[in-house]
């Protein structure tokens, strides 16, 4: 019997150009710097927006500049030094097909299944998603270092297929998204030729299409040259694009994912999967068939390769803009964005790194992916540490779901372990080591294709039933126990192919059939939980995840009866988090003169004002509970519906090679994906729950914070404190303090006779926006931090900076 998987040979010997010239058509060496320039500048404008050094607010006027100034003059530039003497059409043509394709079939499908109550903007919206890509700001640098060196003629294809989008695509989605706006006002007073005219002239006002044609018409009049006197200027603008559009990508990608709601899972995965797997594959299968006409075989080739990559870049920023524009989809669309940004850069390095290689040689495409899934599970198996050992020190590991994201966790954790034996055990003769780590391997292999589904299953038992209904145990046999099941059934039943090293077709056919069944039932499982997910909102069922609240007792009256429960004896008032404290931190002079006449009522007999180290406090109890509490529903889900994605290129894999004896070359490429995917879950895990708030970032930040101004800094007068903490301190003493009192701040009980006032920080996060005194989430934070640092306000036990959060924080008498 036949190796599956690499037979290759008789396809590549009749259509394929030779090894070299394939090789030479990329410069690999250069698209890993490309990329983490790319990538690098991205996550510093994320650092920066996560760290509010810039606010949503202010990083607006970056992407006014970037959208309205730096990108028109870009287009322009490039429009008018053009040269349509080197363009391939007929690739020109394919490109336009495929986005056309792709733009109609979301549309069509998303017309069919959404609700009637917005199926026009959402066909408009997800069609635009799906088609328009990041061109300029990620796409062009990647082209460049694989293309200029080799094919420089294909740079200039970014700035012919952008306009596609721009001036074809969008203005359909635009006039469907008007559509939905017209049916929602409900008048019906605009008539359909209104509608058209609108779209039209927001087209024509978008100044990338204006300029586009703006470029075009100076292409022929001023013969592909830009005047001297204004060379210098559109080149200034046009080289400011780069650094800061990717900056700015960084910063709107900030707090996206907090948008990520339930009902959007599926919504998620289909556009995904349509962006990057649907949309290179119809590339480059147009472009297959319509550039028969080019000569060079290899140029051929080459162009098929950058149709592929073409179709890989990720969706496009200004699509949330024209979310928030038409107020539709914007969870959707946001926090696609960025995952599929952060997923197109693995599929991107590993298919051009792939379409660099020698294909005639199926053992060296062997060897090769054996060595890519070794070293990623090497990578991968000291993240996996990590993130157990996160798990295990927050005692998150003992509530659910995370005591089943635990058992995954170990499945990948032996899937790692399990590669990296069988690499040093394949290659021997030794065959009870081999069946041994295959054991290992596969087991714990499929044991990461079913936990997804089942962590699903389990997030909508505790959505309906606020319980599980089962005891866990059920899931976690079957969670270990059906991949032992297939696994014991292929090694009796099945057997050992010859001469193959690969461990997901050990045991030939057989095998293959088995990771379809184990995969599609975990597809058929985890879709239907994540589609019931949809169906409902967590919001309702906050109350059933225990928030700590039931453990304080707000008082309404200050003779409220209190009804004390048995403790041992000893001084009652001894559990007020702020009884036998330390000095209050003094206050800059001029704040304590505008705070003196306007200190609220004096607090209760029982009350008291400072910090102390009492462990029996209720709400210093309370933000404990809250911090293993958290069942950190969303990073669940997105766990779900990303490992569900590399299901379904599992299973398109191995249907691909079950029905097709010459699998051809992009399915080399899924496999490739395919071992990224299965022995890279490490990293996911590891950016999902590895980093955790309060065990690692919190202390973190605390650490280099006293590192940085260092221990003085702490004990020094607040007259020392910058003028612009003075001011912002002054002004809420003096103007708004009473207000903010009176509408947020609550009596709660901290100890069996003591109550204190005080206030959660996202409550004073809300009312600082609902006053107008910050604009947006960021500044209102920025607010709070400077309140604190000038002693207007702080945490119950002085532990915390000032954070949005279900932290507790009281005002300073």
């Amino acid at each position: 019997m036949e190796t599956p998987g690499f037979n290759f040979s008789s396809e590549e010997e009749e259509d394929a150009p030779d090894s070299a010239a394939l090789s030479a058509a990329m410069s690999i060496d250069k698209l890993f710097p490309a990329l983490l320039e790319c990538f690098g500048i991205i996550l510093c404008g994320y650092i920066a927006g996560r760290a509010n050094i810039i606010t949503s607010t202010q990083a607006k006027g970056l992407g006014n500049f970037v959208s309205k100034f730096a990108l028109p003059a870009l287009l322009f530039k490039n429009m008018v030094l053009l040269d349509f003497g080197n363009v391939i059409w007929p690739f020109l043509w394919s490109i336009l097909i495929a986005k056309v394709s792709v733009f109609f079939i979301v549309c069509a499908l998303t017309l069919i299944v959404a609700s009637p109550e917005s199926r026009y903007s959402k066909a408009g919206l997800f069609s635009i998603f799906a088609t328009q890509s990041n061109d300029f700001a990620l796409g062009y640098p990647i082209v460049e270092a694989l293309y200029k060196s080799t094919y420089p003629e294909y740079l200039q294809y970014i700035y012919l297929v952008a306009p596609v989008s721009l001036m074809l695509l969008n203005p359909i989605g635009f006039a469907f998204c008007e559509v939905q706006k017209w049916k929602d006002e409900g008048n019906h007073q605009q008539s359909k030729l209104m509608i058209v005219g609108l779209v039209v002239l927001q087209v024509l006002k978008n100044p990338i299409v204006f300029m586009v044609v703006i470029g075009i018409i100076a292409h022929f009049v001023l013969h592909q040259t830009i005047p001297a006197f204004m060379a210098e200027f559109v080149d200034g603008l046009a080289n400011s694009f780069g650094g800061a559009a990717l900056f700015y990508l960084g910063l709107s990608m900030v707090g996206q994912l907090r948008k990520l709601t339930r009902s959007t899972v599926v919504t998620l995965i289909l556009l995904i999967t349509a962006k990057l797997l649907l949309m290179p594959l119809i590339c480059k299968d147009m472009v297959d068939l319509l550039d028969n006409s080019n000569t060079s075989t290899s140029n051929h080739s080459s162009l098929s390769n950058y149709a592929f990559l073409y179709g890989v870049f990720p969706t496009a920023p200004s699509v949330a803009i024209y979310a928030v524009y038409y107020n539709a989809e914007l969870e959707v669309v946001t926090s696609g964005m960025v995952i599929s940004t952060f997923l197109s850069a693995p599929i991107m390095y590993v298919s051009a790194w792939l379409l660099t290689m020698r294909w005639k040689d199926p053992q060296f495409l062997m060897n090769a992916l054996q060595n890519v899934s070794f070293n990623i599970s090497i990578v991968s198996l000291v993240a996996l540490v990590w993130t157990i050992a996160v798990m295990f020190l927050s005692k998150k590991f003992k509530r659910l779901p995370h005591m089943f994201t635990v058992n995954l966790l170990l499945a990948q954790f032996l899937t790692c372990i399990g590669m990296i034996l069988w690499n040093f055990v394949v290659k021997g003769d030794n065959f009870i080591g081999q069946v041994l780590t295959f054991t290992l391997l596969c087991t714990s292999l499929y044991s990461t294709f079913v936990w997804p589904g089942l962590i699903a299953l389990s997030l909508v038992l505790v959505k309906s039933f606020e319980d599980l209904r089962v005891t866990p145990g059920v899931l976690v046999i079957a969670g270990w126990g059906i991949p032992a099941l297939v696994t014991a059934v292929l090694l009796i039943s099945g057997e050992k192919m010859s001469g193959t090293i690969d461990s997901l077709f050990f045991y030939g056919k057989p095998q293959i059939i088995c990771t379809i069944v184990v995969v599609a039932l975990s597809i058929l499982l985890g879709g239907g939980s994540l589609v019931c997910l949809s169906r409902g909102s967590w919001a309702q069922n906050d109350s059933s995840f225990g928030t700590g609240e039931d453990l304080v007792t707000e008082a309404e009256a200050e003779n409220q009866t209190v009804v004390e429960p048995f403790n041992p004896p000893g001084d009652l008032n001894r559990a007020c988090l702020i009884c036998d404290c330390a000095q209050p931190q003094p206050m800059p002079d001029m704040i304590i003169s505008t705070n003196m006449n306007d200190t609220p009522p004096t607090a209760l007999a029982g009350q008291c004002e400072n910090r102390c180290e009492s462990t029996d406090c209720l709400l210093v109890q309370v933000e404990e509970f809250q911090q293993v509490a958290d069942r950190q529903v969303a990073r669940h889900v997105l766990l779900c519906l990303l490992l569900t994605v590399s299901l379904l290129a599992n299973l398109s894999s191995c249907l691909w090679l079950l029905f097709n004896r010459i699998p051809g070359r992009l399915y080399l490429e899924l496999q490739f994906f395919c071992a990224v995917a299965n022995y890279g879950q490490g990293f996911l895990s590891f950016a999902l729950f590895g980093l955790d708030k309060h065990l690692i970032i919190v202390p973190f930040k605390k650490r280099l914070y006293s590192l940085w101004y260092g221990k003085k800094q702490e004990e020094q007068l607040q007259s020392d404190l910058p003028e612009d903490v003075r001011m912002t301190c002054t002004q809420f003493t003096k103007y708004h303090k009473d207000q903010c009192f009176h509408d947020i701040v609550k009596k709660r009980r901290c100890g069996k006779r003591t109550m204190v006032d005080c206030f959660l920080g996202c409550e004073l996060v809300e009312w600082l926006q609902q006053v107008g005194l910050a604009q947006d989430h960021g500044e209102a934070v920025l607010y709070g931090t400077r309140l604190q640092q000038g002693g207007v306000l702080q945490h119950i036990k002085q532990e915390y900076s000032f954070q949005d959060s279900r932290l507790y924080y009281r005002f300073m008498t």
